[in-house]
């Protein structure tokens, strides 16, 4: 059993009261971890402590903080096989999803200390004789970032490397469903040697997390919120952020299309979509949950995927013999059953599928999904892929717009150039051509559009939503004023 501390101004603090909870595993049901419950007055004390240790933080050298960007990607892959263990006892999450969450943290990490240097400011031309202007970029303040359990590692780290390399302290929410994990990600912080207070880590039970994180937000000195999750607490956030003026990112929800022209390598448009629908038992904000696919090449297409997908089998993490682990849930899973039985009764087929055992799910397929389905609107965020079959490109593209959700997509043709042209206009923040939904690396603007949120992570695009950009002027010689 792991102890999860909050961590405060560098030190392992109980809750007040020692209030805590225990988080139980999706794969034994036996409890696994003992989290601090923070309290209200937690979250302002460790608001707090963040806000007195910006000052000397967000003076510190780009080279300083680089430095410690990169041990502390060294010291986090140097913890592989605790963060693995963790996430699998936690989130029922496979030995290959921890290692490439472990991998992938790794590199965000250094792609923000690589940043630091890019938070520069500009001279403008200004109008007025004599006068100097600038375009000032500073820290903002304390950010406070909140991750989700499905990627935790990639996910938490991704919350707080930017606003690091930023100069900006900050306060890092864990997720109630892997405490251990999240808190984890505090211990590497800390034996990087960045400075108490830099990085604090507060855990809540699931019971007080709405008011934990109204506390939060509303704080004075948090001036960033950056929130992964789902778009209906999303909302929520943003809608609290907006209340207290706070500049807010959110990366949600998604129900990614791949779209199948009549001319694309099914072959490996199958690897793909397979990749897309099933990595992580289908439990990432990319994942493929719409194959679009045109008419003349459907029963071809349909035919190799359930071939490809009959091999999407689902077990107990630990014991590493199959692709898939876990759902994070029994209600979880429950959930896809009723979505499948739902798309059934109403006129599709199911080609591929069994039974849930629990949270055991293996990779499901159903085709003829029509938008009289539930399949078709909403997010299953589990191992299913449903199949649209389209008689034009334009209705394909019709389609995959027919969403609420706007986060990542793609399309497979031959002809590039077609393929660029389907990509421009499908309504989302991301889109690769003859490439899965899945994809993520740390340099790339990363975030989505409608309900799938706003604002971006990753690289230089995310310097501008962890700074202030400011307007200085210094003026040079006696100015003349009309009063």
């Amino acid at each position: 059993m792991y102890d999860a501390k909050l961590l405060v101004g560098g030190v392992d603090v109980s809750a007040r009261h020692d209030a805590a909870y225990e988080r139980v595993s999706p794969v034994t049901d036996e409890a696994v971890t003992v989290a601090a419950a923070a309290s209200v007055s937690d979250a302002i004390q460790s608001v707090n402590t963040a806000a007195a240790a910006f000052p000397a933080w967000s003076e510190t050298s780009p080279e300083t903080r680089r430095a410690l960007l990169n041990r502390a990607a060294e010291t986090l892959t140097s913890k592989a096989e605790l963060f693995i263990e963790a996430m699998t006892l936690e989130t029922g999450a496979t030995g290959d999803w921890g290692a490439f969450n472990v991998k992938l943290a790794g590199d965000i990490l250094r792609d923000a200390a690589a940043m630091t240097t890019h938070v520069t400011s500009q001279i403008l031309p200004s109008d007025t004789p004599g006068v100097t202007a600038l375009a000032w970029r500073q820290p903002a303040g304390v950010c406070l970032g909140i991750a989700p359990w499905n990627a935790p590692v990639i996910l938490g780290v991704r919350a707080i490397a930017m606003p690091l390399a930023c100069a900006n302290t900050v306060l890092f929410k864990t997720s109630e469903l892997c405490p251990k994990t999240h808190r984890l990600i505090g211990d590497v912080m800390r034996e990087a040697g960045l400075p108490d207070g830099v990085v604090n880590v507060i855990p809540n039970a699931p019971a007080d997390a709405h008011a934990v994180v109204e506390a939060l937000i509303a704080h004075p000195a948090v001036r960033r919120v950056s929130f992964t999750g789902s778009t209906r607490v999303g909302r929520l956030v943003a809608e609290t952020a907006a209340r207290h003026l706070k500049k807010c990112l959110l990366e949600l929800g998604g129900k990614a299309p791949l779209i199948v022209l009549d001319d694309a390598d099914i072959d490996e448009a199958v690897r793909a979509a397979a990749f897309g629908a099933f990595m992580n038992q289908g439990q990432i904000c990319m994942s493929t949950e719409r194959i679009i696919v045109v008419d003349s090449v459907a029963d071809e297409f349909v035919a190799a995927f359930a071939q490809k997908s009959r091999q999407m089998l689902a077990g107990d993490p630990r014991e590493a013999r199959l692709p898939l682990g876990t759902m994070i849930s029994k209600e979880a899973a429950r959930r896809i059953e009723a979505l499948i039985a739902d798309a059934v009764e109403k006129g599709a087929t199911l080609v591929v599928g069994t039974p849930a055992r629990g949270t055991i799910l293996d990779g499901a397929v159903v085709d003829y999904v029509t938008p009289a389905m539930r399949l078709y609107r909403e997010e299953c965020f589990g191992p299913i892929a449903a199949i649209i079959r389209v008689g034009s490109v334009d209705e394909a593209v019709t389609i995959a717009n027919d969403c609420e959700y706007g986060l990542a997509a793609a399309v497979f043709s031959r002809d590039v150039g077609k393929a660029l042209a389907v990509a421009r206009r499908i309504e989302s923040g991301i889109c690769h051509i003859n490439g899965a939904t899945v994809d993520d690396q740390p340099q790339m603007p990363f975030g989505g559009m409608k309900s799938s949120g706003y604002g971006r992570f990753g690289g230089i695009a995310a310097i501008d939503e962890f700074t202030e950009l400011r307007w200085i002027t210094i003026s040079g010689e006696p100015r003349d004023y009309p009063l």
